[in-house]
């Protein structure tokens, strides 16, 4: 072979495993064309992607429709079986569709195997669903490595707020110092705030739970922290106290919102080496469960859409409640947390509770699709049992 035509070859190789990248778009093969040599209809069978490897095709082969890659875990359905003839090979090849019937071409047999694909989420990078009743892990992904977990770290200060009411050292309509310079500041910040603080009010206790609670508030976080224990310094480390109680061996704290060092020094917030409050996601599941169990009126609490706080309107971004887009009715999703920051990316705690069934709690941590995911999540964990 010519020098001049094994550049050729290389480049079309290369050409070919670059579109190999794409998902779920239509591009034009780079092979020649596939001519049918017969066609059956075959009884419905569910199968599964092998590996990573293939792709489904136009039966001509000349437009690819989606990679096994970017499908981790969709069972596809067989309805029919070719044999196709390439150059002078042949193979046979399967045509397939997902459940929804959105994608659907032809495959090489050899890239699928039968079954239903195993459960499975794309895009959280952890994930666990826990049975609340036993406190045990029904389902995980990467449940037990530690990692930012952005504002879902206000439910381990919302607990500590809590114990404090409730032991009778605090009361609800005990008034929050809120006059700090950074406090104030972080408030007015269109990245890091929201809730602002105003000279002219006094707020409570309860004002600063609502807004932390429902509004993901930074700035009435820490307010609350430094009204729990003194300083913000002293509330960080009877988070961790708290943690290491509960042998949660996963949970390092160095915020009370759940904002990174890197952002809280702007605002004279910072504490501690790390830049990130560092948790699991099983750990994060059982900072969950024990606000819940200990105090329950969180879920009353925090199935609230919206509330205002001192002519500020509080959102609940908790889009599995009711009247949402992501609702579902069976799951009764009564909670809890969202979170978000870039190096945290999406997070949620959820949990609810079917009829005759045990409460469930999720957790997704980066992820890209948090609500459609824990949806999934949960459904799947009540496949699995959990019968009341």
């Amino acid at each position: 072979m010519k020098i001049s035509k094994v550049k050729g070859f290389l480049l079309a190789l290369l050409f070919t495993v670059t579109l190999g990248a794409a998902v779920n778009v239509q591009v034009t093969a780079n092979a020649a064309t596939y001519t049918t040599v017969s066609t059956k209809n075959v009884a419905k069978t569910a199968y599964h992607k092998k590996s990573t490897s293939g792709a489904i095709y136009n039966k001509a082969h000349n437009k690819r429709i989606a990679t096994m890659k970017g499908y981790p875990n969709t069972t596809w359905y067989v309805t029919q079986q070719a044999t196709l003839k390439h150059n002078n090979s042949k193979g046979i090849y399967l045509y397939v569709s997902n459940k929804a019937g959105s994608v659907k071409g032809w495959i090489w047999h050899g890239y699928l195997t039968k079954g239903k694909a195993p459960f499975g989420l794309k895009y959280a990078k952890n994930a666990v669903a826990l049975d609340y009743t036993t406190g045990k892990a029904v389902w995980s992904k990467s449940a037990n490595t530690a990692r930012p977990i952005a504002s879902v770290s206000k439910l381990m200060t919302l607990y500590l707020v809590l114990d404090k009411v409730n032991n009778g050292s605090g009361k609800w309509t005990d008034i929050v110092k809120t006059s700090d310079k950074g406090l104030i500041a972080m408030g007015n910040s269109a990245s890091c705030g929201g809730f602002k603080f105003y000279s002219n009010h006094k707020y409570t206790v309860k004002e600063l739970y609502d807004a932390a609670l429902l509004d993901s508030s930074n700035n009435a976080a820490i307010a609350l922290g430094q009204w729990v224990a003194g300083s913000n310094a002293k509330f960080i480390q009877q988070m961790n106290a708290q943690a290491k109680s509960w042998n949660l061996d996963k949970a390092s704290f160095v915020s009370a919102s759940g904002l990174e060092n890197s952002d809280l020094k702007a605002f004279g917030y910072n504490y501690g080496k790390a830049n990130a409050n560092l948790v699991s996601a099983k750990d994060v599941a059982l900072i969950a469960r024990h606000l819940i169990q200990d105090y329950p009126r969180v879920l009353t609490d925090g199935s609230v859409g919206s509330k205002t706080v001192n002519g500020q309107l509080c959102y609940n971004y908790n889009n599995m409640l009711a009247g949402r887009k992501y609702y579902q009715a069976s799951l009764n999703v009564d909670g809890l947390k969202t979170g978000y920051t870039p190096l945290a990316g999406y997070c949620f705690v959820g949990t609810g509770q079917k009829a005759g069934k045990h409460r469930v709690i999720t957790v997704v941590l980066h992820d890209e699709n948090e609500f459609t995911e824990t949806r999934s999540l949960m459904n799947y964990a009540y496949s699995l049992g959990m019968n009341a």
